[in-house]
């Protein structure tokens, strides 16, 4: 092809592509909310990390064990709900991303170019769902734990602190709400 991929669709693919990287660490790691414990001294401290999936307490020592989730119902609603819709953004994401290569000028997939007009149009309309679905429940989460710091019911070991999924996670929904929107607007 003589043709080379337009800016536009390279700055909006690899954004996709970095957010939905993003959305699969936000999936996977246990960083969601954190929780430390601190003893009478400081050699009974620990933390617990808790995440859609498992939990980890890491102790003083550096000793970390990981525990996964027994059932849906020890979750949560945040994190049932963050579960779902995570797992729905991954396959939209994935979706989006195989969906742009048939957009692309010089593929062979669609040769006609309105329909190739078309996915691109839809391949980003996909991601910036994909994008919007990671974001519901990152905030959802950050709310909760934001509400629970003005608690006064609550004490200090249960009060929870934003884990690194959360921040992962709308940086993910940027990329991808980004991304989709770059390839929403690019026509082959």
């Amino acid at each position: 092809c003589k043709r080379k991929l337009s800016e536009r669709d390279f700055l909006g693919f690899t954004l996709a592509l970095l957010g939905w990287l993003d959305v699969i660490l936000v999936c996977g790691l246990p960083m969601w909310r954190k929780t430390s414990y601190v003893g009478s001294n400081f050699v009974t401290s620990q933390s617990v990390w808790e995440g859609i999936w498992m939990n980890c307490t890491v102790q003083s020592t550096g000793k970390m064990q990981c525990t996964v989730y027994d059932s849906m119902l020890a979750l949560s609603m945040d994190f049932q709900v963050a579960r779902a819709l995570v797992v729905i953004s991954l396959g939209l994401g994935i979706a989006g991303l195989r969906m742009s290569f048939t957009s692309h000028k010089c593929n062979n997939y669609v040769l006609d170019k309105n329909s190739k007009k078309e996915s691109a149009l839809a391949s980003g309309v996909v991601l910036i769902i994909s994008g919007v679905l990671c974001l519901i429940p990152v905030c959802w989460t950050a709310s909760t734990i934001t509400n629970d710091l003005y608690n006064r019911g609550l004490v200090n070991g249960q009060r929870h602190k934003l884990g690194a999924c959360l921040y992962i996670g709308w940086a993910a929904s940027f990329f991808l709400v980004v991304g989709g929107g770059l390839l929403c607007s690019s026509c082959p």
